[in-house]
């Protein structure tokens, strides 16, 4: 896989266009996903999914072959998410002409409320948490490839993680969906 991977960079980087096309469309899914559940809005995530490509196409050779392609990728990704959310810190914030009105229907799913609750705390944690976290446990990577991922030491790697988890606990629980004794999840 390295080795076609590497052909592939090779090949992008000789100027072939349906190499950069196969190198998109073979990452572009995760790399949505990831900046989707870093910026939690699509037009978003799906402009910080052309930048991030267009940078790694631009930066190709800095990559370095002997190490995996994916976090290097995912790191990419990630600081442009936090370049954008620095700029969204940065605007005035907009009040919504129409208040929210609560969806009163039942849910199709049962889980849904349980993942809207998870998503709700997860996007009020601070941005190094949720990318550790969202990398972790949605992407599956290991604590080296998100300290290499993050451009940081495993340990603080390991401690982003750690921190995500106790913070989105305290979250869910102020917000009463797991009871404050125990992690159970109460019934939604």
């Amino acid at each position: 896989m390295l080795q076609e991977l590497r052909e592939l960079a090779n090949r992008c980087m000789a100027g072939d266009q349906a190499a950069m096309v196969d190198l998109v469309e073979r990452y572009r899914a995760r790399v949505f996903g990831l900046c989707y559940r870093m910026l939690n809005h699509r037009q978003d995530a799906e402009d910080m999914v052309q930048e991030t490509f267009v940078r790694v196409l631009k930066s190709l050779r800095h990559w370095q072959q002997h190490r995996p392609f994916e976090p290097w990728l995912l790191a990419i990704a990630g600081n442009r998410c936090r370049t954008l959310l620095a700029a969204r810190g940065r605007r005035p914030t907009m009040s919504p002409l129409v208040e929210h009105l609560p969806d009163e229907r039942p849910s199709s799913q049962p889980g849904d409320e349980l993942m809207e609750e998870v998503w709700l705390v997860l996007l009020q944690l601070r941005k190094e948490y949720r990318q550790s976290f969202l990398l972790f446990h949605e992407q599956q990577l290991s604590y080296a490839e998100i300290s290499a991922a993050m451009d940081c030491p495993i340990g603080t790697a390991k401690t982003w993680v750690h921190r995500a988890r106790r913070d989105l606990a305290k979250g869910l629980r102020s917000r009463r969906v797991i009871e404050e004794s125990t992690n159970a999840v109460r019934r939604v």
